[in-house]
């Protein structure tokens, strides 16, 4: 980057702020060119006191750029389309969202309807909202759209009576999406104004206004329950956050309806949406301990000296402690990277009073004088985890700088000297959200520790060939059942490696194939002596003529080279056989995490057919000789008359 200072005054220099950087580069016309060192720049505005103002001035900056030329320099990055409808004037949109999909390194085509046209464009099958590849159509509302039809004068039971009204019709359009769209829809609830509630001058009518208000709200809260395709953003914790829901000079002359800094945080949970669309969910949360999690240095002020209750500030620490302890329950994985000698932090999560953390919430424990990038690494290698599936919370800028420079993938969190702050910190971009939760998202943190006593049975045994029969594989495979259907859909959004396609499927997409006929939808189960892993893969697959076409495999990491890969395979091709398919047809399509699995095919008796210009590669198996289930995997397999 050619600008890294800025004048500070006369014979000073100082260096460049994020939003300094990005100027230049777009002065430089280089920011297609420097894009993957932008959600950088943007993440050091997000933490600053200033945020949503510096991030819609930098999406402004980034909105000139155009996706194809990104993807054209960094073909790895994948551009997304977002149509934008609504009630009222919502161009201010675009900027925040921009910028907040940016920070998470998706370059975007915003594309905003008309004034007022969202009835029109949730009706329209030719409108943006239903264009090909739009991910996220957004369609914001206001309470204007129930109080502008009403009569006058008016009471509560006439809002309560439109309000109905209007909420069966969000549902049509809900459904008329479910039918026809192929992203995700978006609602939002409504937000009930002081100038609402207020033209009514008796507190019993305001009363009632508001109940009737909230039953609505509620109502359209539950339509995501109803629709595959809908999500809803709920306004009311944007909008308690702070700052007004709007300017009432811009709502009466450019019926600006929802104020800037709802926008903005509206834009931001948009973009926390798509990055959970896409199965980019982080899955763990790596710890600093000292003024992190309790107040003190350990080394310093011993085991008495540090606190998580009874005092002032340790109280703050205490209550970050249950916090996360509340995400690590629902799957979040949780690891401490600290400097500081192993055993006497062993022995403050075993035994101090004030922990509400304790070392068996944690998957790993590293406590030792070494840089903590480096540790942070062999954490990862531990677990089989890639780096950028890591989130990183420290009080220390010099370790937060340490991580973010040498592991950039990670998602780093600023902790600072007020620990009433932390939480915020830790919940404000949302890293661990998913679509919805799993049986196996509850059971990560218990899995994974079994992975320990996997690794050391592997230790304490004299060959691979050895330790595979000790452990005892067990592999199930069947039509995927109703209750799985979340997760296999996770599996596809979130496996990278093991993953012969890289083909994104949402909930409803794997509901689809399995009420298609000719489809085959398979979940791998597996489980060993120490205990039940649950869905570790999925298989999809459909009768194409006389073959049977693999359309992806995929497993989960965690279960890498057991056998159960070639176990799953193996059943399928003698499927394929007893169904009377002449042929099995497969590709695989590489992508920068995948290389290990390039040769999976091959392996197993498929033979190279075609390759693409993008590098994908066509196989096709004769089923004249087909691969022996490995001798140390128990396998139930049952596939039913799928896809015959």
């Amino acid at each position: 980057m050619s600008t890294a200072v800025k004048t500070s005054g006369p014979g000073h220099t100082a260096p460049a702020g994020p939003l300094d950087r990005l100027r230049a580069l777009h002065g430089e016309k280089r920011l297609a060119d420097e894009y993957p060192s932008v959600s950088g720049l943007l993440a050091e505005l997000a933490q600053s006191d200033d945020a949503f103002s510096l991030l819609a001035r930098a999406g402004r900056l980034l909105a000139k750029v155009a996706p194809e030329d990104v993807v054209q320099r960094h073909p790895t990055v994948v551009p997304a389309t977002v149509a934008v409808t609504g009630h009222g004037t919502l161009d201010g949109l675009t900027a925040p969202l921009t910028a907040e999909l940016a920070r998470h390194g998706i370059p975007s085509r915003v594309r905003t309807g008309d004034h007022d046209s969202w009835q029109r464009d949730l009706r329209d099958t030719g409108s943006d909202v239903y264009a090909p590849g739009t991910e996220l159509a957004l369609c914001l509302l206001d309470a204007q759209i129930v109080f502008d039809e009403l009569p006058l004068p008016w009471g509560a039971e006439d809002v309560g009576k439109a309000a109905a009204a209007k909420l069966g019709l969000l549902d049509r359009l809900a459904a008329h999406y479910d039918e026809h769209g192929t992203g995700t829809l978006v609602f939002n609830t409504l937000p009930l104004l002081r100038t609402h509630t207020h033209q009514l001058v008796d507190h019993r009518s305001r009363t009632e206004l508001s109940a009737l208000w909230r039953e609505f709200n509620a109502g359209l809260l539950r339509l995501a329950a109803a629709h595959p395709r809908l999500h809803i953003v709920d306004l009311e914790p944007l909008v308690a956050e702070g700052g007004p829901v709007r300017d009432p000079r811009l709502a009466a002359y450019a019926k600006a309806h929802l104020g800037e800094e709802v926008l903005a945080r509206y834009a931001r949970e948009a973009a926390h949406l798509l990055r959970t669309l896409r199965g980019r969910a982080r899955k763990l949360l790596v710890l600093d301990l000292d003024n992190t999690l309790w107040d003190g240095i350990l080394g310093d002020d011993g085991p008495d000296g540090i606190a998580a209750a009874t005092t002032y500030r340790g109280e703050a620490f205490g209550r970050f402690q249950r916090v996360v302890k509340q995400i690590g329950g629902q799957g979040v994985l949780l690891a401490v990277c600290s400097k500081n000698d192993r055993e006497p932090v062993l022995d403050v999560l075993r035994d101090h009073p004030d922990m509400t953390l304790r070392e068996a919430d944690f998957v790993r424990v590293s406590a030792d004088w070494e840089p903590k990038d480096g540790n942070i690494r062999d954490i990862a290698a531990r677990l089989n985890l890639g780096t950028d599936s890591f989130v990183f919370a420290d009080d220390s800028p010099f370790e937060r700088g340490l991580v973010a420079s040498s592991l950039p993938e990670i998602a780093v969190i600023g902790l600072d000297e007020e620990p009433a702050l932390h939480i915020d910190r830790l919940l404000a971009d949302g890293w661990f959200d998913v679509r919805e939760l799993t049986t196996e998202d509850r059971g990560r943190a218990v899995q994974y520790r079994q992975e320990a006593e996997r690794q050391d049975l592997q230790e304490t045994t004299g060959s691979m060939e050895e330790y595979l029969r000790a452990l005892g594989v067990k592999v199930e495979i069947a039509p995927v059942r109703d209750h799985e259907v979340a997760r296999v859909a996770q599996i596809t959004l979130r496996t990278n490696q093991f993953n012969l396609t890289t083909r994104r499927l949402q909930p409803s997409d794997v509901r689809e194939r399995l009420d298609s006929p000719g489809h085959l939808v398979l979940a791998v189960r597996s489980r060993d002596r120490f205990g039940d892993n649950g869905v570790v893969g999925a298989l999809f697959a459909h009768r194409q003529d006389e073959a049977l076409r693999i359309d992806n495999m995929l497993l989960s990491c965690r279960v890498f080279a057991r056998g159960i890969e070639q176990a799953t395979m193996a059943a399928l091709l003698e499927h394929a056989v007893d169904s009377g398919a002449a042929e099995v047809r497969a590709s695989y399509r590489p992508t920068a995490k995948n290389h290990k699995v390039r040769d999976f095919y091959p392996s197993l008796g498929f033979e190279r057919v075609a390759e693409s210009a993008d590098g994908t590669v066509e196989f096709r198996h004769a089923l004249t000789r087909l691969p022996d289930v490995p001798g140390h995997v128990a396998l139930d397999a049952g596939f039913g008359n799928a896809s015959r």
